[in-house]
């Protein structure tokens, strides 16, 4: 890539006075524009106002200089035309942020780049949004007029504070392969890595020592089980709890994670900061030890993350449930020890876009059940046999979607979970258990709401091929490995508990 030339500047002089910092030799007279080839302005407000809250808190952290990220450009032939191969999502918001500030002479905006819906609706709606937050107030009080002083403080901050890393090149080709390994030759960047940048910048108050320790543990841990932690287990229960349809979970929409911030003074946030403080206050004493007691649980799925130190807490509290929830032959802990149906699924039920769905259902709802229900320490034998009734119900909710469909897929299953359509069994689990109290009322609403299945609701063809070929009632008994007690097919086990007929 011997064309490149690389340059940082600051926001300022990119859209205000068209000029790019290239050491002692500027380059002047730069004119942005979005090629046809350019993905639509797909940022929506939330995205924009992120952008303009990291600003404000990089401001008000006296940050020197605050880099916004990279922009790659191709020198366009016969003149100063620069066409924006990566980065274009960012500098639109740019520009309609200086303008909600007040700023009119943003001629990169008075080119032709609303030739399409997403480009109408967004930059739009965008402007408004940010015009909202940092307009000028229409009444003549005291705090209209610091509000405008603050505004003009933040104005000169993203001019002249904010800086973009520059990559220009004369080859198109060459600027393609470089947007290629930035976003795709090179290791992708998971959601929680984004996730790990904020909470440590959230770490300031913290020492190096303990900084780096925390940082050391979470480099060991497996990067595709955070990956499944967050974007499988966390992000789903979350989405499905609050009763929505969950998504990927992505650069655009890892908001969700970000959580309380050290500085936040609601009410909100300070009942859950306190609540963690006391836990942390407990479990770092003597007490639980001197009187007996366990320790205090300072986490739970539903509720929102404290940013910083206990984010990385938290994660690692949840990724060890995790890891129990994943081994592949037993749930370790007291969780689930050596228990029939993990068996039988670990065995028998491991291939198939179907069967993977139905057990990430199955094990979403175990490991939201733990996390609200289940003692870390010191189970009882009550908190054992309400637990393994749980286990079974679980199973016949997600398998009974399983069963009903020849083919099943990630739209059939979320309908199922919201309750969209008429298929058996079909309720939201996740809000279910949310909304109890106690693990027998739990057990109580989910045996009013289980029913079992018939003949005509089974679509599943391996398993009611299966079942049907064992043909008489001995022969159905060999379904049941007696060695370990595993059963062969999942339709004899719900027949043997009262869940088919």
């Amino acid at each position: 890539m011997s064309n490149l030339t690389l340059s940082i500047t600051t926001i300022g002089d990119l859209l205000l006075r068209e000029t790019i910092t290239n050491g002692e030799e500027p380059i002047n007279n730069v004119r942005l524009n979005v090629p046809i080839y350019q993905r639509p302005y797909k940022w929506t407000a939330r995205n924009a106002i992120q952008l303009l809250d990291d600003i404000i808190e990089a401001k008000n952290s006296n940050k020197e200089r605050y880099r916004v990220g990279t922009l790659i450009l191709h020198k366009t032939e016969g003149g100063n035309g620069y066409d924006i191969v990566d980065g274009q999502q960012r500098t639109i918001t740019f520009s309609l942020l200086l303008t909600a500030l007040g700023e009119k002479a943003i001629k990169f905006l008075k080119q032709k780049i609303y030739d399409n819906e997403h480009n109408n609706h967004n930059i739009a709606n965008n402007y408004n949004a940010l015009y909202r937050r940092v307009g000028a107030k229409s009444d003549d009080s005291d705090s209209a007029g610091e509000h405008q002083r603050e505004m003009e403080r933040l104005k000169d901050y993203i001019e002249n504070r904010c800086e973009l890393i520059v990559v220009i090149t004369s080859d198109v080709s060459e600027a393609f392969q470089f947007f290629d390994s930035q976003n795709a030759r090179g290791k992708a960047l998971y959601p929680h890595d984004l996730l790990k940048a904020y909470h440590l910048r959230e770490m300031s108050d913290i020492g190096d020592e303990e900084t780096e320790k925390i940082v050391k543990e979470w480099e060991q841990v497996s990067q595709r089980g955070l990956a499944d932690l967050f974007g499988d287990y966390r992000d789903r229960i979350k989405e499905w709890v609050g009763g929505n349809r969950a998504g990927i979970l992505n650069e655009h929409n890892i908001h969700i994670f970000k959580g309380i911030t050290r500085a936040a003074r609601t009410p909100y946030a300070q009942f859950y900061k306190s609540a963690y403080c006391y836990a942390d206050m407990v479990n770092s004493s003597a007490m639980p030890f001197v009187s007996g007691t366990r320790n205090v649980n300072a986490f739970q799925l539903n509720t929102p993350i404290i940013a910083g130190k206990p984010f990385f807490e938290y994660t690692k509290h949840y990724f060890n449930i995790l890891k129990d929830i994943q081994n592949n032959n037993k749930y370790e802990g007291f969780y689930i020890s050596d228990n029939i149906i993990v068996k039988t699924l670990d065995r028998y039920f491991k291939k198939g876009k179907g069967n993977s769905i139905a057990r990430l259902m199955f094990d979403t709802s175990v490991l939201l059940y733990v996390d609200r229900f289940c003692p870390e320490t010191y189970p009882t034998k009550e908190d054992l046999q309400l637990f393994e009734q749980f286990v079974i119900y679980a199973f016949i909710w997600s398998y009974s979607l399983r069963a009903q469909y020849t083919n099943l897929g990630w739209l059939s299953a979320q309908n199922y979970i919201m309750e969209d359509g008429d298929k058996v069994n079909a309720f939201n689990m996740y809000k279910l258990i949310v909304n109890q109290d106690s693990p027998t009322s739990l057990l109580s609403a989910l045996a009013d709401k289980l029913s079992p299945l018939s003949n005509d609701d089974i679509r599943d063809g391996w398993a009611r091929k299966c079942y049907e070929c064992s043909g008489s009632e001995e022969t159905l008994r060999n379904l049941k490995d007696d060695k370990d007690g595993v059963y062969k097919n999942y339709l004899y086990f719900f027949q043997i508990n009262g869940f088919y007929k």
